[in-house]
């Protein structure tokens, strides 16, 4: 085995491995809505027999972590004197979900492992290969490697119909050894992630790779919404206090502040529950949740209390009374600026054009960014569509982001202690 050498031309992958695992894989779960390999599923641990064979045929030991992790180590030149470097994604999907969409990062990964030892090259760190388990379904895996799976969260019933605590046992995991997976800061070098981007902002500024500056925080908040509800067909309209109105004049209100001031948040009114939901009654009561994203703490501060303003303004001209109550908090998760230097820079030596850009979405990343230096790398996605059957990522790209992943793995290994 030889060690990487420093000056040299980039590395690559054979991506033709990658797509042709890609386009196997689809077969399981697949129905005539969507990919449907949700944790803790049939198709879930037929996907996940599957990719313990592309691990096997990759020259990897996998193994089975307590909480159902799939994990695959390949020692460094070190000795065990360094921690090693992670890399992995999910293979779970959502209801009605795609192909793309984690398959990509974990297949993407063990073939890093496999040209590494193809190529004869031995890293100084080891390196660990890490397919999580149920990231759909709130991280549940990263979570648990990180020891922040609260002992609740395993009696939560996950899309499958059976709770997380039963759901480990039955991919082969062990919740009583929940301790032995726990990584504390300092024990992983530096994370590293392939994922399709799951929107449009590369394929419309024409750029190949996407360099995560990291996974936007996220604020939900449920307001309810009091009105009277009333006989529609006796009750003048100068005397309404309707609450779905309301609603609609606040979901407009939200659309229109977060638009007016510069920058990427974004914010949705999702799910609207309507009471008495009947025709011929003015709506009484509405309960609906916002969903506010950005990279920056400060810009969700301002945002969150900019609604809950709107909220009395809008109550006040409407005769009804809101309730604004948070959901879900999560921090942003930064990505390390050296090792978004080192995705850039192997991006650039592979002749790749590249873009900074914040991830919209959540990713097992956000979790390990909390005990280690953490990136992203993105490639297309066509139409930027995703959680879809339509969920789409070219061959010449899958493939690009799996020789980004290299090189930058490499690249990382040169650089860290």
């Amino acid at each position: 085995m030889r060690a990487p050498a420093r000056h040299r031309a980039p590395l690559r992958a054979d991506g033709a491995r990658v797509n042709a695992s890609l386009r196997a894989f689809d077969a399981i779960g697949r129905t005539p809505t969507g990919i449907n390999r949700v944790a803790y599923s049939d198709a879930d641990l037929a996907g996940r027999a599957f990719t313990l064979d592309l691990y096997r045929q990759a020259g990897l030991a996998p193994e089975i972590d307590a909480a159902g992790n799939i994990v695959a180590r390949v020692e460094g030149a070190s000795r065990g004197l360094l921690p090693p470097i992670v890399i992995g994604s999910h293979i779970d999907s959502v209801t009605d979900g795609g192909n793309f969409d984690g398959p990509l990062g974990s297949f993407g990964a063990i073939e890093v492992a496999r040209s590494l030892r193809e190529q004869r090259i031995r890293l100084r760190h080891p390196l660990e290969v890490v397919v999580w388990q149920n990231e759909e379904g709130g991280t549940i895996g990263s979570k648990a490697a990180i020891g922040e799976l609260a002992p609740g969260d395993l009696d939560k019933v996950a899309r499958s119909g059976v709770t997380i605590r039963d759901g480990i046992g039955r991919i082969g995991g062990d919740v009583a050894r929940l301790d032995t997976v726990v990584r504390r800061r300092g024990e992983v070098a530096c994370y590293l992630e392939l994922h399709i981007e799951q929107g449009a902002r590369l394929e419309q500024a024409g750029r190949q790779v996407g360099v995560v500056e990291g996974i936007v925080g996220l604020r939900w908040m449920e307001v309810t919404i009091a009105g009277v509800a009333n006989h529609a067909g006796t009750t003048p309209m100068d005397q309404r206090q309707d609450a779905l109105l309301a609603a609609a004049r606040f979901a407009v209100a939200v659309n229109e502040a977060i638009r007016a001031e510069p920058g990427r948040q974004v914010a949705t009114v999702g799910r609207l529950n309507v009471t008495p939901n009947t025709t011929n009654v003015v709506p009484g009561q509405v309960v609906l949740t916002v969903d506010l994203r950005d990279l920056d703490p400060g810009t969700l501060d301002r945002f969150q209390v900019r609604f809950e303003q709107l909220a009395r303004e809008i109550g006040a001209t409407t005769g009804t009374t809101f309730r604004v109550a948070p959901l879900v908090t999560s921090a942003p998760a930064l990505a390390d600026p050296a090792l978004m230097d080192v995705v850039e820079a192997s991006a650039r030596a592979l002749g790749l054009s590249s873009q900074r850009m914040p991830s919209g979405a959540g990713h097992d990343a956000q979790e390990l960014a909390r005990i280690a230096p953490m990136a992203m790398i993105f490639v297309p996605s066509v139409g930027g569509i995703s959680h879809s059957l339509k969920e789409y990522t070219k061959p010449e790209d899958v493939a690009h982001g799996v020789d980004v992943l290299l090189n930058a793995v490499v690249a990382a290994d040169a650089r860290r202690g």
